[in-house]
């Protein structure tokens, strides 16, 4: 019988798997593993000091980390206390932690390190009704604090309190329904204060089910997780390790995922675009810098990738001949690709943002399958998902089983099922009315279109639709995809509302920018005065002329202007899936939009 709680499915796991592996982490040079029963002893340590604290049930309790191991442990450990987990994104500065501290309530927050200690500190006069301060590593101060302890004081905490709080525990776990809140998560909203959304237990294991019918995979298989654990679909990727007893092997940072991925050698990975996007370009670079032969060797093997591709998108049976052709191709080309993926990738999944086709297309024939899935963080965050067996590029797939799909009148996607946090918006009643109907059916914002085969296609966020001074209507992500298949662009943001003709602001990938330089002989190395130089903007400008031709009259790219800088998350123009926050830009970049009209 399935658990129906987080927390129930949890202790199941570990009471299955005990001694094998369950979290694999860096410390210092090598990789430590520890197993399910060595993540037991950590989480009931730390559920026990939770009730010790006096965390009671319902409690919020918020989590400030970057994503590592014991990101997880805690997660668990504040379930099984019958409390309420808070994510927070570790990019939040202290005025945003202390609105959702205060918002949610949370009387305890779990912090990463010192940098976001004091963070938290810096804004706890702003949060009357924080209690504690706990701090995971890299801390330990002779007087900290009074309200500040560190991990190993509050499991220290849980092992000397175990008489007095063994039972609450076990009450706790036994007596959590999955009706019961499980966690609030604040959307990364790219337009005003986040809004806390209300998931139970009931809609995670609902999503975790769903999820584990349309993914193939085998207990003990090892995937690597690197997106913010505060973003939905990285906990979903968590709580799939749990249901399926997979090791978790946690990446050091965004940085180190490439160095990770060999080292780790997973067999999955979940990723958002803005990662293959950047794998796809650094591909197309080297080859672009290599010979002319080199060149040649990789366009047929890359030829040959996409022909096979088309049979197995076609169900059909790949020749003999053919096949032949795809080993000599694998061992010339692709072996060092699927090397530097760890050699044992089966499939990625690829959510949070759009994917481009061609990029989707172009690993696919270098025998890597990206699967593409979609749904948001009121979904938990899964409603559709292309399986390994049965996909179509450019869709994001069919409803998981138990999801139900229409399209409005408007052509907005609306879903139903017992994955969708129909408790709505933590204090919000007016926004909870706004998007979830009575009868259960959520409206996602989206705009998309079912296929005979009920594959979902997307066309645009429904806020983010651009509609021309002439009444047209322009999807800019299409456009933006177009764009950023050429390697040599980073970033793009097409604007348009209201007037009379799109136009795009463009960043240029920094290491592709000082190798134009050199190669055009442009003797500057500010990349404010490379951008403005004739030959690159001649450049982009042949781009934006090729896509153009894909698109209808009304949404070519009139006028264009490189940015000197890409956008980034520090610079507030990305959020933490690393889509593109179009208010803020267009904010920031005013004068440069203004100037592109006159």
């Amino acid at each position: 019988m399935a658990a129906e709680t987080l927390a129930r499915m949890f202790w199941d796991r570990v009471e299955r798997s005990g001694d094998r592996p369950a979290q694999q982490f860096k410390h210092g040079a090598d990789w430590k593993t520890i197993t399910w029963r060595e993540v037991g002893d950590v989480v009931r340590e730390v559920a026990l000091g939770l009730l010790a604290l006096g965390r009671g049930k319902g409690d919020a309790v918020a989590l400030l980390s970057a994503s590592r191991a014991e990101w997880v442990q805690s997660d668990f450990a504040i379930f099984s206390a019958g409390c309420v987990t808070v994510p927070v994104y570790p990019t939040y500065p202290p005025d945003l932690i202390a609105y959702v501290v205060n918002d949610s309530g949370a009387r305890t927050i779990i912090v990463e390190d010192p940098v976001q200690l004091a963070k938290v500190l810096e804004a706890r006069d702003r949060m009357p009704a924080l209690e504690q301060i706990v701090v995971i590593t890299g801390y330990d101060a002779a007087q900290p604090p009074k309200m500040v302890m560190t991990w190993e004081t509050l499991r220290r905490l849980g092992r000397d309190s175990v008489n007095a709080h063994q039972r609450t525990l076990a009450e706790r776990v036994a007596s959590t329904s999955s009706t019961d809140l499980a966690t609030i998560v604040y959307t990364s909203g790219t337009t005003g204060p986040p809004k806390g959304v209300m998931q139970t237990h009931g809609n995670h294991v609902a999503a975790v089910n769903a999820s584990k019918q349309a993914t193939p995979v085998e207990e003990g298989w090892v995937h690597l997780l690197f997106l913010p654990l505060a973003h939905s679909f990285a906990r979903l990727e968590s709580f799939l390790g749990v249901a399926h007893g997979l090791t978790t092997a946690f990446a050091e940072n965004l940085d180190k995922v490439g160095e990770n991925l060999k080292e780790t050698r997973p067999h999955f990975i979940c990723s958002v675009p803005r990662v293959f996007e950047k794998v796809y370009a650094k591909i197309l670079a080297g080859v672009e810098a290599g010979s002319p032969a080199k060149k040649k060797i990789f366009n047929w093997a890359v030829s040959v990738g996409r022909d096979v591709s088309r049979h197995q998108q076609r169900g059909q049976p790949v020749p003999m001949g053919l096949e032949l052709k795809r080993k000599v191709a694998d061992k010339l080309v692709f072996a060092k690709l699927h090397a530097a993926l760890g050699g044992r990738l089966q499939w990625a999944v690829s959510g949070g943002a759009p994917l481009a086709r061609d990029i989707a297309e172009f690993f696919h024939a270098a025998g890597i399958l990206l699967l593409e899935g979609y749904g948001l963080t009121e979904t938990c965050p899964a409603l559709t998902f292309n399986r390994p067996g049965r996909f179509k590029f450019g869709s994001v797939g069919q409803a998981l089983p138990g999801v139900e799909l229409k399209i409005a009148d408007d052509g907005e996607i609306l879903a139903r099922g017992p994955n969708i946090a129909t408790k709505g918006y933590f204090k919000q009643a007016e926004a909870t009315r706004e998007v979830f109907e009575p009868d259960g059916w959520f409206h996602t914002g989206d705009i998309g279109t079912l296929d005979g085969d009920r594959f979902l296609f997307i066309t645009d966020r429904k806020k983010d639709l651009i509609v021309t001074a002439g009444g047209m209507n322009i999807a800019p992500q299409n456009i933006e995809n177009l764009l950023k298949a050429d390697p040599f662009i980073s970033q793009v943001m097409v604007y348009g509302d209201r007037r009379p003709y799109p136009v795009a602001l463009i960043t240029v990938n920094p290491e592709e920018l000082s190798k134009f330089a050199q190669e055009q002989g442009i003797l500057v190395n500010e990349a404010a005065v490379i951008v403005k130089h004739p030959k690159l903007v001649e450049r982009i400008g042949r781009t934006i002329e090729e896509k153009n031709t894909q698109l209808q009259s009304y949404a070519k790219i009139k006028r264009f202007t490189v940015l000197p800088i890409d956008f980034s998350l520090d610079g507030g123009e990305l959020t933490p899936t690393l889509k593109v926050k179009r208010k803020v830009v267009s904010q920031k970049y005013k004068d440069a939009i203004e100037e592109l009209y006159r």
